[in-house]
């Protein structure tokens, strides 16, 4: 269930956020402190714990934010395309953060993201298939089952992309 945050809420959280992502671009995630992180954000103790439990937390917390926008960013844009994942969109997010990507393989986090994304991938393509005319005509059961499979296929092509020595095209 998802509940609305109001605005001051969403601009402490993405400060937060921010800030960690800033710092692991810095140092090892596990070096960095719930101070490190309130330093950089200019946020109190007291705010950050209304929030979440710890740096852990946080982290997830953000990767899952992350994730369910992307995921569902062509049901939110009300794209009336087939596309049923913003396939290009992804691919040109993830060219333009790697150093992100090598700290977050350096912080063993790296396949938990990836898992966590297939996962919202999942539940984003099986909201377009409910939004594609030609997909909403399939059983529900096979959307679903359709739906993780292509999820699984696009983290699969982005770990394989990803594993390319040399940055080429975008699928």
């Amino acid at each position: 269930m998802s509940r609305k945050l109001d605005r001051r809420t969403i601009r402490t959280r993405d400060r937060l956020g921010d800030a960690l992502i800033e710092l692991m671009l810095e140092k090892a995630f596990d070096t960095i402190t719930v101070q490190d992180v309130l330093d950089r954000a200019g946020v109190g103790r007291s705010t950050f714990y209304v929030h979440y439990r710890d740096k852990d937390d946080l982290f997830i917390s953000d990767v899952d934010d992350f994730w369910g926008s992307f995921a569902s960013m062509l049901s939110r844009r009300g794209e009336k395309s087939n596309r049923i994942a913003p396939v290009r969109e992804l691919f040109e997010h993830v060219s333009q953060v790697r150093s992100f990507l090598t700290a977050l393989h350096e912080s063993g986090r790296f396949h938990d993201v990836m898992e966590l994304g297939r996962l919202h991938f999942a539940r984003g393509i099986e909201l377009r298939f409910n939004e594609v005319p030609r997909a909403a005509r399939m059983a529900r059961e096979s959307r679903s089952e359709l739906a993780h499979a292509y999820s699984g296929a696009l983290i699969a092509l982005l770990l394989r992309w990803l594993d390319r020595p040399t940055e080429r095209a975008i699928p």
